[in-house]
């Protein structure tokens, strides 16, 4: 079934405890496709500047499975851009700046090609863009969104709005507790679903993902990394969501099992993603090396 993605295609400038790099490939549309398609074909719905360097285009066209039907490219405008600095435990991290470009302008539109899309994915950016995305896609069958703090404090009713119209939430443990003013993630997750959605996920980081839906709980752990292979955890959390969604889509399933399933899918999936800067994780990912490391993140969390 048909999967569709729409976020911010970003520069990235990034400093880490393991290396520094300047102008890699980012964004979370970025992320998410490109782990997405190694598991189904995704279609996205982004936009760059006249800036956007040429090795980017070439990092999009390796991934075979990506159409960029929907990529609008405004020689005028500037690509979004971000720079961030992660500290010695790599969990936090400082913006050194952010250039927001062609997200200041319209947003995209969606090719009519798309319209018949099922799966949709409203990757993190205003939740007014992400509503007015949603309600060009009549004949989806789950839509699921990501947010953030920024706009959890800045459009909130935009957002509460929004959650009325989705099937699926991803946030992260603080994004949560700042939505329900609740601690605890299972507790979080059952006001977020009086909000609106069907089930929320949760990420806890190194300590894994809760989902919360309507219809019971599921838990998964992280992928044991060690601390020295992790070399640049941007775009973990959007290399999980597509993961999670590449897999429900590929399977055309959007119950519960399917879903749990779908967290280990993402799990492993982010886990390529933070073993080098930008998208060069994801690229030298196959099929093989996939499978395999399912398999053994299986065999590690496997109870009795």
């Amino acid at each position: 079934m048909s999967l569709v993605v729409t976020g911010t295609i970003g520069i990235d400038s990034i400093e880490t405890p393991t290396g520094k790099v300047e102008s890699v490939m980012g964004g979370s549309c970025s992320y998410f496709a490109a782990a997405a398609s190694h598991l189904c074909p995704v279609r996205i719905v982004g936009a760059v500047g006249g800036d956007w360097p040429e090795a980017h285009k070439e990092v999009l066209e390796s991934f075979s499975n990506i159409d960029q039907g929907g990529l609008e490219h405004r020689a005028d405008s500037r690509t979004f851009a971000w720079g961030g600095k992660y500290m010695e435990n790599l969990s936090e991290r400082e913006t050194l700046f952010t250039e927001l470009g062609v997200l200041e302008e319209e947003p995209p539109p969606v090719p009519d090609a798309y319209a018949d899309s099922s799966f949709i994915f409203l990757a993190n950016t205003h939740p007014a863009v992400q509503l007015n995305m949603l309600e060009q896609f009549p004949n989806r069958r789950l839509a699921v969104v990501d947010t953030m703090n920024l706009w959890i404090d800045t459009a909130r009713d935009q957002l509460l709005d929004l959650f009325q119209k989705v099937d699926g939430v991803i946030v992260n443990d603080l994004e949560a507790t700042e939505l329900t003013g609740i601690t605890n993630a299972i507790s979080a997750g059952h006001a977020i679903l009086d909000m609106g959605p069907g089930f929320v996920v949760i990420k806890k980081g190194e300590h894994g993902a809760v989902l919360v839906h309507e219809d019971g709980l599921a838990v998964i752990p992280a992928y044991p990394a060690a601390h020295e292979q992790v070399v640049d955890p941007t775009g973990a959390g959007d290399s999980f969501a597509g993961g999670m969604m590449g897999h429900v889509a590929s399977i055309d399933q959007v119950d519960l099992p399917a879903l749990q399933q779908g967290l280990a899918w993402g799990t492993v999936m982010a886990s390529f993603t933070i073993e080098s800067f930008g998208l060069e994780g994801l690229q030298r990912t196959n099929e093989t090396m996939i499978t395999e490391r399912l398999e053994q993140f299986r065999c590690l969390a496997r109870i009795g």
